[in-house]
């Protein structure tokens, strides 16, 4: 069985939740929209409640990004490759060889 709070404000001005047999003379209760209001509960609970869509949340999208891969080449394949990227060679027309 759990007890249900109640929401009061002490004569500093804060607000706070408490259970009944707590209450003291010094203490003003309030509703608990006061409570949530003042406490910024509400303000909470608007910028970063739980649950649903949040920006920047779940996995990232893919679309535009390009993968990139290594392949293991020889030293001569190495050479050839950089020797083409140098002299812009076509390798579509090479293939065609």
């Amino acid at each position: 069985m759990t007890k249900e709070l109640i929401y009061i404000r002490d004569e500093e001005g804060y607000v706070k939740g408490i259970y009944p047999e707590e209450m003291k003379p010094k203490y003003t209760q309030i509703t608990r929209e006061e409570w949530e209001e003042e406490s910024g509960e509400k303000y909470y609970k608007e910028t970063y409640g739980r649950g649903g869509y949040r920006a920047g949340a779940g996995r990232k999208p893919k679309n535009g990004i390009v993968l990139k891969f290594q392949v293991r080449v020889s030293e001569k394949e190495k050479e050839f490759l950089k020797y083409a990227r140098e002299h812009n060679l076509n390798y579509d027309e090479l293939m065609q060889m």
